[in-house]
């Protein structure tokens, strides 16, 4: 149970050790890489990920928004400071900007986002659909949202990543969102992707 908190909130040095595993595992960069690719991020947009861990997810958005600004948000101060190391470079040139919060602590941004990123994170946001709410204020009209979740309970199988994707789906429509669509990963488990837009001419 303590190595599932870790995961959850890294803290101390078993955080830096969970961190250091999240990082490594091949799984992880794969599904973290392919969501990135589902967003087709451009090269001026602006991209918010909330719960980045380690940064893996950050490094892809940076390299594809070379003319934009990638933000992160992550409650463990354990990530934060492994994720900055990784794009140490991105994070030196203003690219991309890290912050130690919580998805119901969000900064302030100067302007809409175009996209955000979240990977198997929401499951431990406080009113999922109120956060869902307020991150689609800060999007574009049009702009786009992806949520990843990869099962990783004793057992997991592609109906549980079903069960997963549609339980993602029901929360971005009650939210506000529209066109929600499911891109399956074909891992072990399976990995789904649950895409949608923040509708134009819909108030936040």
């Amino acid at each position: 149970m303590k190595v599932v908190r870790q995961f959850h909130y890294p803290r101390g040095v078993a955080g830096r050790v969970v961190g250091w595993f999240m990082a490594h595992r091949g799984s992880n960069r794969q599904r973290n890489i392919w969501a990135v690719r589902l967003l087709d991020i451009q090269p001026t947009d602006r991209v918010l990920e909330v719960g980045f861990g380690p940064g893996l997810a950050i490094a892809e958005l940076a390299r594809l928004a070379t003319r934009g600004h990638v933000y992160g948000v992550d409650h463990s101060q354990v990530m934060v400071g492994q994720a900055r190391r990784r794009n140490a470079a991105a994070v030196r040139a203003h690219r991309v900007h890290l912050t130690h919060a919580s998805v119901d602590r969000l900064p302030g941004f100067d302007h809409p986002l175009d996209a955000i990123l979240a990977v198997n994170s929401l499951g431990f946001w406080p009113s999922p659909v109120e956060r869902l709410r307020q991150l689609r204020g800060l999007l574009r009209p049009g702009g786009r949202i992806a949520l990843v979740s990869q099962p990783r309970c004793p057992g997991a199988d592609r109906d549980t990543t079903g069960r997963a994707a549609q339980e993602l789906q029901d929360l971005l429509t009650e939210a506000g969102f529209a066109h929600p669509r499911v891109e399956i990963l074909d891992i072990d488990p399976p990995a789904a992707c649950v895409l949608a837009d923040n509708p134009a001419g819909m108030p936040s």
